[in-house]
């Protein structure tokens, strides 16, 4: 996607970062914003063996352990306030130059928070969904033999 590509194309630039992918899906399962929230402090840090107990202490734990360090942090899929503000709570969290980007269908809670910009990417028209779907699944820009009906309807929904 595009937001993939352009974390790939300037994640270097960072003390660290982190691509949480399917955070509106992740975080509905049982602790799931604690998982979403282990998973940026150890790929940010470097450090497979943070544990933690609950969302509050994940809160704190990234406020306290990302305050210095200039990071780049991806939020994929985000659908409600909540995961937002336990996953980037505030600027503050953050040392000087962090980027926090988040994609999302629902404009409507990015309102309540401090987002700075925001750039609304264009719907695919059929043949560019396709297109996208087809370099993900067959890994070239056209359906296999045999898969055309299933691909078209895959992209339908």
């Amino acid at each position: 996607t595009l937001v993939k590509a352009l974390y790939d194309s300037i994640y270097k630039e960072f003390e660290g970062s982190c691509f949480l992918s399917n955070v509106r899906e992740t975080s509905n399962q049982i602790k799931g914003i604690e998982f979403l929230q282990q998973r940026l402090l150890s790929e940010i840090l470097e450090d497979r063996k943070i544990q933690l107990g609950s969302k509050e202490e994940g809160t704190n734990t990234i406020r306290r352990s990302l305050a210095s360090k200039r990071v780049l942090i991806v939020l994929d899929d985000v659908d409600n306030i909540e995961q937002l503000e336990n996953l980037a709570g505030r600027r503050f969290w953050f040392g000087d130059g962090s980027r926090i980007i988040v994609t999302t269908r629902d404009q409507h809670f990015l309102e309540v928070g401090q987002i700075n910009n925001r750039y609304e990417a264009e719907v695919l028209n059929n043949q560019e969904s396709l297109e996208l779907f087809c370099q993900s699944a067959f890994r070239k820009s056209c359906p296999e033999t045999n898969y055309e009906d299933l691909s078209n309807r895959a992209i339908s929904c």
